[in-house]
């Protein structure tokens, strides 16, 4: 007689009042990670099989049975549940909400799944009827080329396919077929000995007892060749790596050095693919038939098994940082699968957060210092260029005397040249020179962004766009004025400049679609454009040998945002972006403009001084009590009702308001307002802000939060968030 088994079923809704484990009968053999259709409540509910077991404490009668499997295997496997039990109780979030960052999102929801097409092939040569020319001339096609697709066959041959599968003359088979999302991508593999600071970093990678290792290497060092040997280590044990980058403009140019050395044991898992690659992509390495896993932020959930070894390339990148629940540091991610595989985690970045190098300088991670370039070529000289003194001679154009006599040498040459801005479209803000006023989204509390192509407004925060202004709504007055310089308007007033110069326009505008980085990066690789002309995109680990200039228009851009980190980050900008420059024979320039030429973060940056800035950084936090001293914990409120948030925000402040005042000495501050930007795509924001010194409050803090559940608002916690606006 076959006795049903039990199993413990977490159902994929994710609300915490269905965050608990149901028991299921099931009368077919399941395992654990297995995706099942249950009867739930009235209708029918996806859930995950977290446990299979015996017998159950409720009557066997009252237990409901389990539909079916959504598919033959378990699409989790023991570290992926083991992991989502960790998340979801670090960050208070439903079991289900975790579960989930596991799968492509497309194959939850069941629109996506296995393709399969058919295919012919001749089986036995056996001459056709005289009067059949169609069958003739489709056995000589299959005859050629092996075997076709049959819908293209039928297309071409017609009836005459089905004739010759009748007489046993051609076989039909149906095979499952895999979406590549990067066919085109495929590099030569030129083996490359290891330079003797490589071969050192990679040897103490692998005798280090430590689980974390901090490869702190200078621009164009060496890292990502140090990276795909110990790829390639983790492939020879028999073993699988994971590999993560930090913008998806990056995976292409990584992708093709993978594939050409691993060929198709690399998996790229990131969000500009079809649902049917990322499916596609997913399944191989959930299958084990790849074996590395590359993306951004969501790889490091990739369901591979038995790491060898992680790695994350510009490690301090915000991007790192969910900005959706669960709100997980992928740092904090890796380290658990690191710790699970027991395999060695190596971050890498010529600008590391200061976190993560004071976390190396006090030993808790290892620290491999790459001081040099490759073959010791010298590091760009970095000009800085005072644009006050520029606009006192009466220079109101972007460009500084020094930046156009660069740029004019750079094209006389045959060289390329790349310009660095931080914000995209023609200007940052339009404004009414008579009384002030300023154009601001209506459903975000934010200046609206002029975009000359279209001549339009357009809100950067929700993508709504607004007919562009001929008068001051407010007085009337005609006179507008565009305050700020955009990239669009850079590249207009290059080609006045430059009339035959070829100018590549690389940012949020111009990327749009999987190919959208790749497309243009690949261009300007080939020689196709003389000038690139970008936001932040352009500053990560793009290696353009004929590259000799670099120009960073508007080095203070991010310098004065009211954020702790702005001072670091503009340091990383500023380096990242000058280490584009003079990657191969030629020596590169970079020229800084900037109305702040004293400022010490330019200064350090200008001379490539890590170690200076990271002293002088890190006493500053010390002072002031800023991580890593203490912690930033926000917590945020939105809600579409300016009410609904106020009551809400009541009702949070007035929880942690009893955890303040019974541990006020581990608060260093503790106050409720609104946040930066009052409204974001129609939402009202308020936050209640905090700086701890005691890491144990936190678990207070989640649970006061989540005890919290509002009707209409949306509550959650951040640690240290990456952007505090």
């Amino acid at each position: 007689m076959h006795t049903d088994m039990i199993c413990e079923v977490i159902v994929d809704i994710a609300h915490s009042d269905v965050d608990k484990i149901f028991d299921y009968a099931c009368d077919f053999p399941v395992e654990a990670g297995t995706r099942v259709a249950v009867p739930f409540g009235r209708s029918a509910a996806t859930g995950f099989v977290m446990r299979v077991k015996d017998s159950s404490d409720y009557p066997a009668e009252k237990l409901k049975k389990i539909y079916r499997a959504e598919e033959d295997f378990p699409a989790l496997n023991a570290e992926c549940l083991a992991l989502a039990h960790t998340i979801a109780a670090r960050y208070r979030v439903p079991m289900a909400l975790v579960l989930r960052l596991f799968l492509p999102a497309e194959m939850r929801t069941g629109k996506v799944g296995e393709t399969y097409r058919t295919f012919a092939r001749l089986v036995s040569d056996m001459p056709p009827a005289k009067n059949a020319p169609q069958q003739a001339a489709c056995l000589a096609f299959l005859k050629e080329n092996g075997e076709a697709d049959a819908a293209i066959l039928r297309k071409m041959f017609g009836a005459a396919v089905n004739a010759l599968v009748k007489k046993g003359a051609v076989a039909l088979e149906r095979r499952r077929v895999l979406r590549d999302p990067y066919r085109g991508v495929e590099g030569e593999y030129r083996p490359r000995a290891l330079t003797p600071a490589q071969s050192a970093a990679v040897t103490r990678v692998g005798e280090t007892q430590k689980t974390v290792v901090l490869l702190h290497g200078v621009t164009g060092s060496g890292k990502t060749e140090i990276y795909l040997t110990l790829i390639a280590q983790a492939l020879e044990r028999g073993q699988t790596a994971l590999f993560l980058v930090p913008e998806i403009s990056l995976t292409p140019q990584m992708l093709s050095q993978l594939r050409a050395r691993f060929g198709s044991a690399a998996a790229i898992l990131h969000s500009g693919l079809s649902a049917g690659e990322r499916f596609d992509e997913w399944h191989r390495l959930r299958e084990g038939t790849a074996r590395i896993a590359i993306g951004a932020r969501s790889a490091i959930f990739a369901p591979v098994e038995n790491v060898g070894v992680i790695v994350i390339d510009e490690e301090h990148d915000g991007s790192y940082l969910s900005e959706s629940s669960p709100r997980y540091n992928t740092l904090d991610v890796a380290c658990l699968r690191a710790e699970y595989n027991g395999c060695k985690l190596v971050l890498g970045s010529a600008t590391p957060s200061v976190e993560t190098y004071r976390r190396a300088k006090e030993g808790e991670f290892e620290l491999i210092t790459l001081p040099d370039r490759i073959n010791a070529r010298p590091l760009p000289d970095v000009r800085i260029v005072d644009m006050r003194r520029e606009v006192r001679r009466g220079n109101a154009s972007p460009f500084s005397v020094a930046l156009r006599e660069g740029l004019e040498n750079c094209l006389r040459e045959g060289q390329q040249a790349i310009l660095f801005l931080n914000r995209r479209g023609f200007a940052q803000t339009v404004l009414c020179r008579d009384c002030g006023y300023v154009a601001k989204c209506e459903h975000c509390d934010v200046a609206l962004t002029y975009h000359s192509e279209e001549n339009c407004l357009k809100c950067h925060y929700c993508g709504t766009r607004y007919k562009m202004l001929t008068a001051c709504p407010e007085c009337g007055s005609a006179h507008i004025y565009y305050a700020g310089t955009g990239t669009q308007r850079v590249v207009g007033e290059l080609k006045k400049l430059y009339p035959s110069a070829r100018i590549l326009r690389m940012d949020n505008d111009t990327t749009s679609g999987k190919e959208g980085h790749y497309r243009i990066l690949k261009k300007f690789a080939d020689r196709e454009a003389d000038i690139l002309v970008g936001t932040q995109m352009v500053a990560k680990g793009h290696d353009f040998p004929l590259v000799t200039l670099v120009g960073i228009l508007d080095a203070d851009m991010s310098l004065h945002f009211p954020d702790y980190r702005s001072g670091e980050r503009t340091f990383q900008l500023v380096t990242q972006v000058a280490g584009r420059s003079g990657r191969a024979e030629k020596k590169g320039d970079v020229i800084l403009q900037t109305y702040d030429p004293e400022n010490y973060i330019l200064r350090f940056a200008a001379a490539y001084d890590y170690e200076g800035f990271y002293r002088h950084e890190i006493a500053l936090r010390a002072a002031a009590m800023f991580p890593p001293f203490a912690r930033i914990v926000r917590v945020m409120i939105t809600s579409d009702k300016d009410a609904d948030a106020l009551e809400a925000l009541r009702e949070v402040y007035g929880r942690l308001q009893k955890l303040y005042e019974a541990h006020t000495g581990d608060f260093l501050f503790f106050n409720r307002m609104h946040a930066p930007i009052k409204r974001i795509q129609g939402k009202f924001r308020y936050q209640v802000l905090m700086r701890l010194t005691a890491e144990k409050l936190l678990e207070n803090i989640y649970d006061e939060v989540s005890a919290v559940r509002p009707k209409n608002a949306l509550v959650y916690v951040e640690e240290n968030p990456s952007n505090l606006s």
